[in-house]
């Protein structure tokens, strides 16, 4: 086969052999965020959500999910700006909740709610598990990006 011509059939076969959408994350690094993020959960990587959602979560840690996440000023607009560049645009879904405000839980977004559709009630109540966004729980690769099926083991 002629070269001129492999060379597109191989980047077209590799392509179809790819997911729409990879369960892969690449995780940006940034000392400040996992400094203040990760001290009290997983550093979700920041392409889960929404630019709009960033910018509404960071403007206000004063009431993080019933928690008082507050930091200095010049360290929260560091903290948004890396969240804001690294956002997953609108590749999450639905962005917005009924009343038009970004969505602030990774677990309401679109896709979220697409890929865990078939986890019961029960299984997110296990003492193991505790919520839907203990994302570690079951996604065992979670903290390098990875939450493709292949590495995924729901605790008992």
């Amino acid at each position: 086969m002629k070269p001129i011509i492999a060379a597109p059939l191989l980047v077209l076969l590799t392509t179809l052999a790819l997911p729409a959408h990879a369960d892969r994350y690449s995780v940006p690094k940034n000392a400040a965020f996992e400094e203040e993020c990760a001290s009290c959960h997983m550093a979700y990587p920041p392409q889960m959500l929404h630019a709009d959602s960033w910018r509404a979560m960071m403007g206000d840690l004063s009431r993080h999910f019933g928690s008082d996440a507050s930091i200095d000023e010049k360290r929260r607009v560091a903290i948004a700006d890396f969240l804001v560049a690294n956002s997953g645009g609108r590749k999450t879904g639905n962005t917005r909740d009924a009343q038009g405000r970004p969505l602030l839980r990774i677990t309401e977004t679109a896709r979220f709610e697409k890929k865990h559709r078939e986890i019961s009630a029960a299984t997110w109540k296990r003492a193991s598990i505790k919520s839907p966004a203990n994302c570690t729980a079951c996604h065992t690769q979670a903290a390098a990006g990875d939450y493709d099926d292949r590495s995924i083991k729901i605790p008992k």
